[in-house]
């Protein structure tokens, strides 16, 4: 990694104070400011200026950062390209993803590689799309499946790597008493007047949700809100209300509900984007995950439950070592 104050300034820069930066990277404030007063003095320029109540970056502090980009992406190639070089890794590889990916698509991977790299600890994290951002900028995690919302960066942005893996389309979840379940496809202007139950206001789904419905031209009609689809699936069963389940999202059949796809141009979606910090697309730990990622996604496309990796196979053994982290979210 580059020289840790350097990564402490970043990550100033990110948070837009030295308090929001101490909290992320578990120091504390004043850690951060002794840390910054000496990279000051090795550059020999001031870095930090009052502003306001705040402070700001000076231009030596902005100069130092664009560079740092660049040794980060150099140093992330660096070790892509030494793991390519073994059959079998070591060390800690870590997964983050939203609720869907935690449950549906990356267990899946975090069994297999830990199978196939026996000496290797996987890991796993469920977290919001922003929140894997910014553990990917701390280096906490190495690869985060996100959804693109309009708080997620741009492709554009240096300091990530990120890449289209699947578009996830949206249904439509009715009771099996409700008019719309005797069609098997259906706009989603035509549940416009309907009740919904979304999620809590401020998550990615939420977002989803709304954004889809005003692009058919309605605002909805919240009538509840549940940050599990089992809840919702639950309240549509009691006719109480309808709601949008992505395909990857699995309905408990207990329920008696019927899912509808949604027809229109463009049919509601979800993109699922994988991302890495700069210069770490090409670490062949992310090149097999992404592999068994789309292999999850398939199977669940198919069969409507994720793969198993139980069990070994002719080119995999050991048993491996997983270990699994979540933070309170809904998406």
């Amino acid at each position: 990694m580059i020289d840790n104050k350097i990564k402490v300034l970043q990550m100033v820069e990110h948070y837009g104070s030295v308090t929001a930066a101490a909290t992320a990277l578990s120091y504390t404030p004043s850690a951060v400011s002794y840390q910054l007063r000496q990279l000051a003095e090795q550059v020999g320029a001031k870095l930090l200026e009052p502003s306001g109540r705040g402070i700001s970056l000076t231009p030596a502090a902005r100069t130092l950062l664009r560079h740092a980009v660049i040794m980060q992406q150099q140093w992330e190639t660096a070790r892509s390209e030494i793991a390519a070089t073994y059959q079998h890794l070591s060390g800690t590889f870590t997964l983050c993803g939203f609720s869907t990916a935690a449950s549906h698509l990356l267990p899946y991977a975090l069994a297999t590689l830990s199978k196939r790299h026996p000496d290797l600890k996987v890991r796993l994290v469920e977290a919001e799309p922003v929140r894997c951002f910014d553990l990917l900028l701390a280096e906490t995690i190495d690869l985060a499946l996100v959804l693109v919302t309009a708080e997620t960066p741009p492709l554009s942005d240096e300091r990530f790597d990120q890449q289209l893996l699947l578009d996830d389309p949206l249904d439509l979840v009715v009771p099996t008493t409700h008019p719309l379940a005797a069609y098997d496809e259906v706009p989603l202007s035509s549940a416009a007047l309907e009740p919904w139950v979304i999620a809590t206001p401020g998550s990615a789904y939420h977002k989803l949700t709304v954004s889809a419905c005003v692009a058919a031209g309605f605002t909805p009609d919240i009538a509840h809100q549940a940050d599990e689809w089992e809840t919702g699936a639950a309240l549509v069963a009691q006719g109480l209300c309808v709601m949008l389940v992505p395909r990857l999202g699995g309905v408990n059949p207990v329920w008696p509900v019927k899912r509808i796809r949604l027809t229109g141009e463009p049919a509601p979606t979800r993109r699922i984007m994988a991302a890495t910090r700069k210069g770490g697309a090409s670490h062949p730990l992310v090149a097999q995950t992404l592999e068994l990622v789309k292999t999850a996604s398939a199977n669940m496309s198919t069969h409507g439950v994720p793969p198993s990796a139980v069990g070994p196979t002719a080119d995999e053994s050991g048993a491996g070592r997983a270990a699994h982290e979540t933070t309170p979210t809904a998406d």
